[in-house]
């Protein structure tokens, strides 16, 4: 059999040898020698691994390939593929809960592997997956062929654990294949998880990568059913190896082929695919799932609503991530009328741009209850906007979401109280729903207070601003006489580090769940709190910033740094942001970064595309000066980012009293006079 090539890309090179994105880059200048590309793109590159990993060894940098790179390696090298790899090492993995079972697999050579291991898998997963359950594994002679990654996955379970080692490699799987799967982002997933309340089974007829019925807990029964095999199939070993309960997932299309007929479930969680068009409404215009009325062609997501109502026993509670305009289209209305005249929608909660792909969307959460023959007529949606920002400041981060969101549904879904926070939350009686065009988006029924601000008045902003203009008067810089231009001399950045006056670093942390606040772009270019979030799972250790580093945007943001102070300091590093952290025995923090936002210093270090400027960072100048009068410059560009941040604030508040202004004149709430 030839041998099969395996590609690495960068970021695959750094984790190889322990060391960030950036020495990569270094190493590919700066060594003639360093393995050329065998594929991918100029911006992207990507290297033969066995060159990667030989170049490595010669130059005393790879001792030894890491167990989990070398585990990974071999799902990438598995002759039946990845997806094939992964659902033999999630099959072999389970067993290690079984302790007799697993170490007699730990013990055994080839042939017994060979001989004993496929009844061992059936019969695990015929316990954990149900009979008629979708994971394929090979036996007999396949199995001694990949006796290797078998044994390489017993070790990696060894060191990480069965779940947390399985969670690595199913990560790294969705990262390196060409297909981009969507999935829900953790927080949410909990959320919706907690909006449903406590259940014994839980159903998500679209559970993708299993990521809602993960946070359903570990003790719950969980279904769920995906039209991929290869996704159902790891879908189904990953909740089997995080949940102690029974596990069924199943294979197929939900609308037109639904898996788990006569299923009742306590709670349905679902994140299902949006504006679908060949959903099935030809062929399942007579299905009795429809008891609310036949979705339209154009209506995909009222199709899933009402197959999510199918499958729940009376009071159970449904929780659907919909996309703004199915509270909205006139071709739902019918439906939409039905579900609140017979008590199902119990309530909607608009969620802040971001919270879930697409991110560019402000998605909303459709709570639902399957009514009982015997309850009370509903009287009252609830409607939650957390979608708007408040005070004029970020978005509400996770937590506070959550316990807003969480607040709010309790006490309405306990009938002791209706929830009433001004243009945030509200129960609109449904004699006001049920007209036209029975419009259940939360935000056309709560109007912003008058003034715009949360829950400032327009008196107690326009005193903010009172003071922030005075700070910003006091704060105005001296602008002194101006004379010729300077002829210092100059030393760039890229010098500067070879000396090491200074050390550079580039951000790789996106979004995600877990660990320090990120410094995004964004909060480097508005001058905001970290914002990010790192990634679930991450292995990579995070750059930190510290007191008096020095930050820039990578991509075309003009002339921006920043000096990280006690605020930001302990933040990871986001992508497309370069860090610099300057010795101060040799260079002052200040003068590095007041000088660096110098526009022709830019102009001359940046290259221009079609669509961005990207600054070379290493090409910036800064003067060669004593360190005595770098602090005299430096104490002035902290003057001068001083009133930027004060005129920054004074903008903001005043943005703020104007269109708090504009409401309450229109509202009624403030007189003209």
């Amino acid at each position: 059999m030839p041998e099969i090539r395996t590609d690495v890309t960068a970021a695959g090179i750094a984790r190889l040898a322990g060391v960030g994105r950036a020495a990569v880059s270094n190493w590919r200048r700066r060594h003639a020698d360093f393995p050329k590309p065998v594929g991918g793109t100029d911006a992207s590159p990507v290297f033969d691994q066995a060159e990667v990993e030989q170049w490595l060894r010669d130059q005393g940098k790879l001792a030894q390939v890491p167990l989990r790179e070398r585990v990974w390696q071999q799902v990438e090298r598995d002759p039946a593929g990845p997806a094939a790899a992964l659902r033999l090492l999630g099959a072999v993995l389970l067993l290690r809960g079984r302790p007799t079972r697993w170490q007699e697999l730990a013990d055994a050579d080839d042939r017994r592997l060979s001989g004993e291991l496929p009844q061992a898998l059936a019969e695990v997963l015929r316990d954990r997956l149900g009979e008629d359950h979708p994971v394929l594994v090979p036996g007999g002679p396949d199995l001694a062929e990949r006796s290797a990654l078998l044994r390489g996955g017993v070790e990696l379970a060894n060191e990480l654990g069965a779940r947390e080692a399985y969670e690595f490699l199913m990560g790294r799987h969705l990262e390196s294949g060409p297909r981009q799967y969507t999935l829900t982002p953790a927080p949410l997933s909990e959320l919706m998880a907690e909006l449903a309340g406590p259940a014994e089974l839980v159903l998500d007829p679209a559970c993708g990568f299993g990521g809602l019925l993960v946070a359903a807990g570990a003790t719950a029964a969980v279904a769920g059913q995906e039209a991929d095999p290869d996704l159902a199939a790891l879908t189904a070993l990953r909740l089997a190896l995080h949940t102690r309960g029974p596990v069924r997932i199943r294979v197929g299309d939900s609308l037109r082929a639904d898996a788990h007929p006569g299923l009742r479930a306590d709670a349905v969680l679902c994140h299902p695919p949006f504006n679908e068009r060949s959903w099935g409404h030809e062929e399942l215009a007579y299905d009795t799932r429809w008891e609310y009325g036949l979705p339209p062609r154009t209506e995909s997501e009222l199709a899933w609503i009402q197959h999510a109502l199918s499958h729940l026993r009376e009071n159970g509670c449904a929780v659907l991530l919909m996309p703004p305009a199915v509270a909205s289209r006139k071709s739902g209305r019918r439906i939409r009328a039905d579900l609140l005249r017979r008590g199902a929608l119990r309530a909607v909660v608009a969620l802040p741009a971001g919270a879930a792909p697409p991110f560019g969307i402000p998605l909303h959460l459709w709570i639902l209850r399957r009514p009982a023959a015997d309850a009370a007529q509903q009287q009252g949606l609830l409607l939650v906007n957390a979608a708007e920002r408040s005070d004029g400041g970020e978005k509400p981060s996770w937590p506070e979401l959550r316990a807003m969101v969480l607040e709010d549904w309790l006490a309405f879904d306990r009938e002791d109280g209706t929830p009433e926070r001004p243009g945030v939350s509200r129960t609109v009686p449904l004699v006001d729903l049920l007209d036209d065009e029975v419009d259940v988006t939360p935000a056309r029924h709560l109007p912003v207070r008058a003034t715009g601000t949360g829950d400032a008045g327009p008196s107690e902003v326009r005193g903010r601003l009172s003071e922030a203009l005075r700070s910003t008067v006091e704060l105005l810089p001296v602008t002194g006489v101006q004379g010729a231009p300077a002829r210092w001399p100059v030393t760039s950045v890229g010098a500067l580090a070879r000396s090491g006056a200074l050390s550079m670093r580039t951000g790789g942390a996106g979004a995600g769940v877990g660990g320090p606040p990120v410094l995004t772009e964004h909060d480097v270019v508005s001058g905001g709190a970290p914002s990010g979030v790192l990634p679930e799972g991450e292995e990579e250790a995070p750059v930190l910033t510290r007191v008096g580093d020095v930050v820039i945007p990578v991509l075309g943001r003009g002339t921006t740094t920043r000096v990280i102070d006690e605020a930001t300091a302990g933040a990871a590093l986001g992508r497309n942001v370069h860090l610099l952290r300057p010795d101060p025995a040799v260079l002052d923090s200040w003068f590095l970064a007041g000088f660096l936002r110098g526009t022709a210093n830019n102009r001359q270090a940046s290259s221009f595309t079609t669509s961005a400027t990207r600054l070379d960072v290493r090409r910036l100048q800064v003067p060669r000066l004593p360190l005595a009068d770098q602090r005299r410059y430096g104490e002035r560009f902290r003057a001068v980012t001083a009133f930027e941040e004060a005129s920054r604030r004074a903008a903001r508040l005043g943005e703020l009293l104007v269109q708090g202004l504009y409401d309450g004149l229109t509202d009624g709430t403030i007189s003209p006079t």
